[in-house]
């Protein structure tokens, strides 16, 4: 398989397919996590990250509609224990969301190991993955978004509930930038969204996937496992415009057959622009915790679907999970997930 945009197989790599998003605070510092490559999808290729591809964190500042710092990290070859080179750069203002501009070097090193120069800590490898649901919740919702339909959770029984993700991995960035930073310091309101960005044949680069807000592609479009869908490719600031009547409209449907709004299309409305632009909020030095009554970063333990099903429900929808059953596959300091 050729590794450029060639063939439509370039695409189909879980290499290059992003399962979560987290930020967080960590030791005097914002955290932020990229997981890729889960081994449960059926685009899971092989393991490691791309080499001909770009992993980038992009942050916004007050509520800015385009970003102006961006966290690029790369990787080389594997070589024959399957451990990589990697860098990272940093690109700033304008440049922040310029593909052709090539930003600052500020550390590198291999994956398994952490690399850290000047307060900022990067590691990155395979993990065993702290995500948790059990997918047959997650079927009864897409079921009613698709068709319209109310969410019926007469046969669910949230106590017999299963971690579907149990012992399963995916492929992990984390980058820790301490509160000393010009900008990302205590207190300052942004928006972080990442994306993955592959080599093209004519020396370009093309967005294959990003991610924001938790659930979004298996709630919205759980069929997109061919990185086909628009919004796959567009600039959050896009996401209002081009898709903002579509969600609302699906939302609507969802709380007017299942009778939790009385004004169904202005609660459809609201979701909508709580979701897009598809950046996740975070005040950085604040408790992170995305759930019901605050969405404010995405910490490891956090029952973001649970969250998020109740959300376009318009009503309770218990996962019958707790924190506790993934508790021990994340870590209270760097790197803060567990290594395999």
């Amino acid at each position: 398989m050729s590794h450029h945009l060639d063939t439509p197989q370039a695409a189909q790599n879980g290499q290059l397919f992003i399962d979560d998003l987290y930020v967080f605070p960590g030791e005097h510092s914002t955290v932020f996590v990229m997981d890729v490559n889960s081994d449960i999808t059926g685009v899971y290729a092989r393991p490691g990250f791309h080499p001909e591809a770009r992993y980038e964190f992009k942050v916004h500042f007050d509520g800015a509609a385009f970003e102006t710092l961006t966290y690029r990290v790369s990787f080389g070859e594997p070589d024959p224990d399957g451990a990589q080179a990697l860098q990272l750069h940093v690109l700033t203002g304008d440049e922040a969301r310029e593909d052709s501009a090539d930003g600052e070097l500020v550390l590198e090193g291999r994956t398994g190991r952490t690399a850290a120069a000047d307060g900022t800590r990067l590691w990155a490898g395979r993990i065993s993955d702290s995500f948790y649901i059990d997918l047959s919740l997650l079927a009864v919702v897409n079921g009613a978004v698709a068709k319209g339909t109310a969410v019926d959770l007469s046969g669910w029984c949230p106590q017999e509930a299963r971690n579907s993700f149990t012992g399963t991995t995916v492929e992990s960035i984390v980058l820790e930038v301490p509160h000393e930073h010009p900008q990302l310091h205590p207190g300052a309101r942004t928006g972080v969204w990442c994306a993955t960005k592959l080599a093209t044949d004519a020396g370009g680069w093309r967005q294959i996937n990003r991610g924001g807000h938790p659930m979004m592609w298996p709630i919205f479009w759980p069929g997109d496992t061919d990185f086909s869908n628009p919004a796959n490719t567009r600039h959050p600031s896009e996401d209002l415009a081009a898709a903002g009547e579509e969600i609302a409209g699906q939302v609507a449907a969802v709380v007017a057959a299942t009778g939790t709004s009385a004004d169904p299309e202005g609660y459809g409305r609201t979701v909508a622009r709580q979701l897009f632009p598809d950046v996740l909020p975070y005040v950085v030095g604040t408790p992170a915790t995305y759930g019901f009554a605050v969405r404010n970063g995405r910490t490891l333990a956090d029952n973001a679907p649970e969250a998020m099903l109740s959300l376009v429900a318009g009503t309770a929808v218990p996962a019958g999970l707790k924190p506790s059953v993934a508790e021990h596959l994340r870590t209270g300091g760097f790197p803060y997930v567990v290594p395999v």
